[in-house]
């Protein structure tokens, strides 16, 4: 434990986009098949060094099938709420779950270039003392690490409604459910919260038959998949309302609060309208009596496609549905990013008026019957997923697998695993830098990042930027 708070800590949005640049990212790393290890890369993302957009370390684990997802650190800015007690915790420590496998590996990369597994979580401590499975998203609280996960118990985890457990930000210790009153919610995927104003907003995907083995045409049609997003009253941990964007908006996923705490807004991507194809963002406020509300204010419409040229599961449909998989918001809150891997574009919205986004810059990569090339020439395969923003919001980071299942549905018979980055001009915009274009090592594909230092996904404040 340290004497004084992290650096790495900030108290403000502001703070923490005046900090120095990050040197290295940290990608997850995941077998194309249940045969196959996973793995942490460390990346070099310093574009002085010699070795600039390739990894410099890699911690590989014994086991295999895992499937490496999303993941987080155990302690960021949030513990500088002033009304915890874990102020003088490191960041030092990403918890990496399994999705499959529902075991949790704690890495220690204090030096990144050492970085190593400092403890495994097996999957029956997860069930005995939580009840539930799949471990999904990790955020870093002011009194610990929230652990969302996708399945309850069963084997199928079908068995019970899956949840939110807590884990001790030290130890690593289990503690328990979250939840004292889930109201309505039987499904989950992402959640997020602002600290002040003692909210959580969660959403919804699907459950472990549904998504383990590829999407599950019938259910998707018949609108079986998640559609609602729902507030908790963070402290007293209990749903207090639930709005449902509607049946056809399949796959509530990424939940992102607006960064300065004193702003009662966030964003929540929808994968895919089952009217029209369209992708969707839903902006959610809280208005003036109190109440929550969420207004659809992007879409984005699908491309047509000869039915030759499409996937088994798309040729039905004669296009490509943009499949909005991942959304990240600038530390500033004024730029929103869209992922849209179905259509091989990242998209970047200025909404400095979260209630009429407005389209600034887009990249075309990759992309079902597209296979858009990087500007080096080389080609990347998928589309853009997993998408992560430095503090300062002049670089934009992003991976292209989902899951591997969910991969070789979308783009059979290909084989991706490429990282790249893009330039944020001054008044926005995106360029892609030709020089930064990572091939994950052979067997291998990229998902999550997280940056040295935080970045805009992991942190949350606790004081208004001045």
């Amino acid at each position: 434990m340290s004497v004084k708070p992290d650096p790495t800590f900030h108290a403000t949005p502001k703070l923490a986009m005046a900090a120095p640049a990050e040197n290295y990212a940290f990608t997850v790393m995941l077998g194309k098949d249940l045969n196959m290890p996973n793995g942490l890369a460390v990346v070099d993302v310093n574009p002085k060094s010699k070795t600039y957009g390739q990894i410099v370390h890699k911690v590989m684990t014994e086991a295999v099938g895992d499937e490496f997802h999303h993941f987080g650190w155990n302690a960021c800015s949030a513990s500088l709420d002033p009304m915890m007690g874990h102020a003088f915790v490191e960041r030092r420590y990403l918890i990496v779950p399994g999705i499959r496998s529902s075991r949790i590996y704690i890495f220690d990369v204090k030096d990144p270039l050492k970085a190593k597994i400092h403890k495994i979580i097996e999957p029956e401590e997860i069930f005995e003392k939580t009840g539930y499975s799949r471990p999904h998203t990790i955020h870093c609280g002011p009194e610990g690490v929230y652990v969302s996960t996708l399945g309850g118990s069963g084997e199928d985890g079908t068995d019970g409604p899956p949840g939110i457990f807590i884990m001790d930000c030290e130890t690593f210790e289990i503690l328990g459910q979250y939840e004292i009153d889930r109201g309505p919610q039987d499904k989950h995927y992402d959640f997020w919260w602002n600290l002040p104003q003692d909210y959580m907003v969660s959403s919804e995907w699907g459950l472990p038959p549904q998504f383990e083995n590829g999407v599950v045409p019938e259910d998707l049609l018949s609108n079986k998949y998640g559609h609602s997003i729902h507030f908790w009253d963070l402290r007293q941990r209990k749903n207090i309302q639930t709005i449902d964007f509607g049946e056809n908006y399949q796959m509530a996923l990424e939940i992102r609060p607006a960064h300065d705490p004193s702003k009662s807004y966030g964003f929540c991507g929808v994968v895919v309208d089952t009217t029209n194809l369209q992708g969707a963002i839903f902006t959610w406020w809280r208005d003036e009596e109190g109440k929550w509300q969420a207004k659809k204010t992007i879409t984005i419409d699908p491309r047509p496609e000869d039915p030759d040229n499409l996937p088994d599961i798309l040729k039905g449909f004669g296009a490509v549905p943009p499949l909005v998989t991942d959304i990240d918001l600038s530390l500033d809150d004024k730029y929103l990013y869209v992922a849209c891997w179905g259509l091989g574009e990242m998209h970047q919205y200025d909404v400095s008026d979260p209630m009429n986004p407005v389209l600034s810059g887009k990249v075309e990569l990759g992309g079902v019957a597209r296979e858009t090339p990087h500007p080096n020439g080389k080609p990347v395969i998928y589309g853009p997923q997993m998408v992560e923003i430095s503090r300062d919001g002049k670089r934009v980071y992003w991976t292209n697998s989902l899951y591997s299942t969910w991969d070789d549905q979308f783009y059979p018979h290909q084989e991706g695993g490429q990282m790249v980055m893009a330039n944020v001009g001054e008044n926005g915009g995106l360029e892609l830098d030709p020089d930064f274009y990572l091939d994950a090592p052979e067997g291998l594909r990229l998902h999550q990042i997280r940056l040295e230092g935080g970045d805009c996904s992991s942190d949350s404040f606790c004081y208004p930027s001045v």
